[in-house]
């Protein structure tokens, strides 16, 4: 165990870490292409490489990717990354109204710390956590999905209603292709590129960065101010931490469990960390608006789905996300064989990864802020000349999924749709959280019927799915009964004019 650990601070060791986290960062931040994307481009090269040399640069990837994805969803509300989308919802309203220091800040900040809490997870309790999110039955992944489904509407800026309108508007999305659990064909209108349904990538990439190029090539003769940069608040002070306290551990606790699940990712897991935030807030009303406590939320979890994602992948060989299952492929390559024999086989394996991420989250931290000035910069770069760009970016990086145009075509629809729903009213967070979780309920529901030859009843008798099913009901309820009242509360204030 410390001989795995001490490896990793070796100078090649040290070399390729800086090599990964910086390389990850810098293709997380670009719009279009993904952390998975580098680590497929780059598993070619360590065929020659040993197999120590080669986890470490593909976890330092890893790392450095989830962490870049803030950068362009805070400066210019384009996430670099699937994981990054719900920081887009405060991180750029808060960098607008002057304050993109603060903003840049507390999410590196809070993915630094993130990071830590679900390192102590994969280096303590890696296997019995593993065994516990393995014996989830489907029934429960999908009462648990329910009940972040009935949270949509906490992320619609206030209006209930326009929120569950978009967010089932985002799982309708979800519905062209193959049933993956029956295999019929559904809803393709007689297309084969419709066959593999709406890719995920494509279809955010779109409605996030593609619909803010519509919006701002509308724009384009506005002038944009330039931001004054300010060392000022970019750290995090004692206050700040103490007041973030409660919402970092519980953000982190939730990225890392939704990390050990098996297919779920960081984006479900910084989606649910928001929306638990913003229930327990003192201020809701600020979320969607430049909330700290929004940015904090999104960033710890999803770098904290990172380290939680490790633990199926090096005790139980389940790969917790599409890069996971990258990495299993890399270690298969070098002859070795994830599992709970990996722990008695190749020991220095399992703890070179462990440090790696331990070392590769304290370089993150040191790269991003060491290199904040230039990532303000971006901020005031010509229109003229960053939106072309970033267009290019990302139509290589989706088209370069399948090497097909239907990506392509599917990212400048999805475009329009989220240019037209904004310019409506319509907040894009819920069509996204509904797009993500829609997959994982449908293909959990189907599972557990099969399980029970098409008894539902477990669903409503076992006590951890009824409890989360009654709680995704307590909170569509209230939610509806907390917009209610703050219409009528509007209304006496008003004079008693109607709504």
């Amino acid at each position: 165990m410390i001989e795995g650990v001490l490896g990793t601070f070796t100078l090649f060791q040290m070399a390729f870490i800086f090599i990964g986290v910086f390389s990850g960062i810098v293709v997380g931040a670009i719009p279009g292409l993904t952390g998975s994307m580098l680590i497929a481009l780059t598993l070619p090269i360590t065929f020659h490489m040993s197999a120590l040399h080669a986890t470490t640069l593909l976890v330092a990837m890893y790392v450095g990717s989830i962490a870049g994805g803030l950068i362009t969803a805070t400066l210019l509300r384009m996430p670099g990354s699937p994981a990054a989308v719900m920081t887009t919802l405060d991180g750029y309203p808060l960098a607008k109204s002057g304050q993109p220091g603060r903003a840049l800040g507390f999410g590196i900040t809070a993915s630094f710390i993130g990071s830590l809490i679900a390192w102590v997870a994969l280096a303590t309790i890696s296997e019995p956590l593993s065994e516990l999110a393995v014996k989830l039955t489907p029934f429960d992944y999908f009462a648990l999905v329910m009940m972040a489904m009935a949270l949509i509407a906490s992320v619609a800026g206030g209006d209930v209603i326009k929120g569950l309108v978009t967010g089932f508007l985002g799982m309708l999305v979800t519905f062209p292709g193959i049933d993956p659990s029956g295999g019929e064909i559904r809803l393709t209108f007689g297309s084969n590129d419709l066959l593999g349904g709406f890719k995920l990538l494509p279809v955010l990439i779109g409605v996030f960065a593609v619909s803010q190029i519509f919006a701002d090539a509308f724009d384009m003769d506005a002038r944009r101010e330039k931001v004054e940069f300010s060392s000022r608040g970019i750290f995090m002070s004692v206050r700040d931490l103490k007041d973030q306290a409660i919402n970092l551990v519980r953000s982190s606790l939730v990225g890392t469990f939704i990390g050990i699940l098996p297919g779920v990712g960081a984006s479900v897991g910084s989606a649910l960390a928001y929306l638990f935030a913003r229930l327990g807030s003192r201020t809701p009303e600020k979320f969607g608006k430049g909330s700290e406590e929004g940015i904090v939320a999104s960033e710890t979890a999803n770098n904290a789905t990172v380290g939680g994602a490790l633990i199926p992948l090096i005790s139980l060989g389940i790969p917790g996300s599409v890069t996971d299952a990258i990495l299993i492929g890399a270690l298969t390559i070098h002859s070795l064989q994830p599992g709970p024999l990996l722990f008695e086989t190749n020991p220095d394996i399992v703890w070179n990864v462990i440090g790696v991420y331990f070392v590769a989250t304290f370089v993150m931290f040191g790269l991003m802020l060491g290199l904040i000035r230039l990532y303000v910069s971006i901020s005031v770069i010509p229109k003229s000349y960053l939106l072309p760009a970033i267009m290019v970016f990302c139509v290589v990086g989706v088209y370069s999924l399948n090497n097909t145009m239907f990506d392509v075509w599917t990212m400048l629809l999805f475009g329009i749709v989220g240019f037209l729903l904004e310019r409506a009213g319509f907040n894009l967070g819920p069509f996204v959280i509904g797009y993500v979780l829609a997959k994982v309920a449908e293909a959990k529901l189907r599972q557990g019927l099969m399980f029970t030859d098409g008894d539902i009843s477990p669903l409503f008798l076992e006590p951890l799915s009824a409890g989360m099913l009654l709680a995704a009901f307590a909170l569509l309820v209230w939610s509806l009964w907390a917009e209610r009242r703050r219409r009528l509360s509007s209304v006496l204030r008003g004079g008693g004019s109607k709504p």
